[in-house]
């Protein structure tokens, strides 16, 4: 008995140990110094250069990192005003300003023109579909505009918070202050999730309906389509944020800006 006894609790500690190594982790990788970005609000991932865009708004300017933290071009792109979220599309990277989205050349390093949204309040986040189709959202207003060639229009309205924004496929998916949503391309909206903590900020596809969501009030978490949820990571007591993050797909890395600490985190994400 006391062999099958001891056998049974093994066995328990190996199931709970499986069933928590099957949950996503974070893993941290490095964190940047405190000199290199003023108020990082958003670090993007840009796949064709293996690089990462810091939008440094405090300055203004346009940070480029490698993926390891080190800085490659302290000033990339200067001259911009409050800019916060990245969209790219093929030579292009589309950076939201307070009321317009700023145009760049990438292979230039240039602001080639901007596109004002009228009537916007502060423009947030930036996506890109695979069609060029941009999109913005107005935290401060509660909405999301459409920008097709260079031709705002008002996509969606009454998303209080409205702010981190996904393209996948021909869905368009939104983080509100408390809630996660997906609006397919008749802009009909599937709940995902609601009741987070006020403060959702940005989105990244880690695996097909697999998600993290950071708030950046200092909350990283792992949702799933079907609205599961769990926290990865809460640094609110030691009052680091996390704003608008990206990952890198190849070696599942996340990069998590800090706005108030001037840094970016890199972590590994573990998942199936």
């Amino acid at each position: 008995m006391k062999l099958f006894n001891a056998i049974c609790r093994t066995f328990a500690v190996l199931l709970i140990c499986s069933v928590s190594y099957a949950q996503p982790r974070l893993e941290k990788l490095w964190t940047t110094d405190t000199l290199s970005q003023k108020g990082p609000e958003s670090a993007t991932y840009h796949s064709p250069s293996n690089t990462v865009f810091i939008s440094s708004m405090r300055t203004g300017s346009i940070v480029q990192m490698d993926i390891t933290g080190k800085v490659i071009k302290q000033d990339w792109v200067t001259g911009l005003t409050s800019n916060k979220g990245f969209g790219f599309y093929k030579n292009h990277l589309y950076n939201a300003e307070t009321n317009t989205v700023a145009v760049i050349d990438m292979n230039k390093a240039a602001i080639v023109k901007r596109i004002s949204v009228e009537g916007s309040v502060m423009l947030n986040d930036v996506d890109v579909d695979a069609n060029g189709i941009i999109y913005v959202t107005d935290t401060r207003a509660g909405k999301v505009y459409r920008i097709e060639g260079d031709t705002p229009s008002l996509f969606l309205e009454n998303i209080p918070g409205a702010n981190g924004l996904l393209c996948v496929g021909t869905d368009v998916y939104v983080a509100g202050a408390t809630v996660f949503l997906k609006v397919n391309a008749k802009k009909e909206i599937t709940p995902i999730g609601e009741g987070y903590e006020a403060g959702l900020d940005g989105i990244v596809l880690i695996a097909p309906d697999q998600f993290i969501l950071s708030n950046y009030r200092g909350m990283i978490y792992y949702v799933q389509a079907n609205g599961t949820k769990y926290v990865l990571m809460d640094s609110r007591e030691a009052k680091i944020q996390a704003n608008d993050i990206s990952y890198d797909p190849h070696t599942k890395t996340l990069f998590v800006p800090s706005f108030g600490s001037n840094w970016i985190t890199a972590y590994r994400v573990h998942h199936k």
